[in-house]
């Protein structure tokens, strides 16, 4: 057993991969990452819909006031990838509910894209499709003077994403292991090629606005 300086460090150990959710996980660790800030109330209606049409939800964002209000949704498929006509049916699927919902009272365009390059990890099995990729991750909370982490990604096991990093005092890289809940960001760092590939692809945005609110 290595020693447990940090409190979440965990011993080093091949990692493994699994294509399928982990047996068992609480969408409510991880609902910050999927729809962040005043995404969160979307969660229960964007989530559905993209799964209906056969796809994956990786991450809701709105960004912008007022009337320059954006709801960006980024889904991905089994392989981690999106086309453009798959952004054309999820934005279609997300107008039609949305136009009845209608959660945001103002206007606001819909952009629906694939992650790209620079993905973010929102899920547990983006940690499990992307190990071996290198990663950086966010904390919510500074853990032994420390909150922001760079490393390869071992996996998910255990209910925890595992980033192999290196640490000071420790004369080889350490495998550490963070909770889903102490996630404030984590995502893909893409070497040069991924870049250059994630620049040439079309993120198929979508753009379609709401309703305004009658006075």
């Amino acid at each position: 057993m290595l020693e447990r300086a940090p409190l979440f460090l965990v011993p080093k150990r091949n990692w493994w991969r699994t294509m399928g959710w982990p047996s068992r996980f609480d969408m409510d660790d991880f609902a910050h990452l999927l729809a962040p800030g005043p995404a969160r109330p979307l969660l229960s209606i964007i989530q559905p819909v993209v799964e209906d049409a056969g796809f994956h939800l990786v991450r809701i964002r709105m960004t912008g006031e007022g009337t320059t209000m954006i709801m960006q949704v980024m889904a991905d498929n089994e392989e981690g990838e999106l086309r453009i006509e798959d952004c054309e049916t999820i934005s279609r699927s997300l107008s039609a509910v949305l136009d009845v919902e209608n959660p945001i009272t103002a206007a606001y365009s819909l952009e629906v894209s694939s992650p790209g390059a620079g993905r973010p990890l929102t899920r547990p099995i983006d940690f499990e499709r992307w190990a071996g990729q290198e990663a950086k991750i966010e904390l919510l909370h500074v853990i032994e003077g420390q909150r922001r982490f760079r490393g390869v990604i071992e996996g998910f096991e255990d209910g925890e994403a595992r980033l192999e990093v290196t640490l000071k005092g420790f004369e080889t890289p350490q495998i550490l292991g963070f909770q889903l809940t102490d996630v404030a960001d984590a995502r893909l760092v893409p070497d040069d090629a991924a870049f250059e590939a994630s620049l040439k692809a079309s993120k198929g945005k979508k753009p379609t606005k709401s309703p305004t609110k009658s006075e």
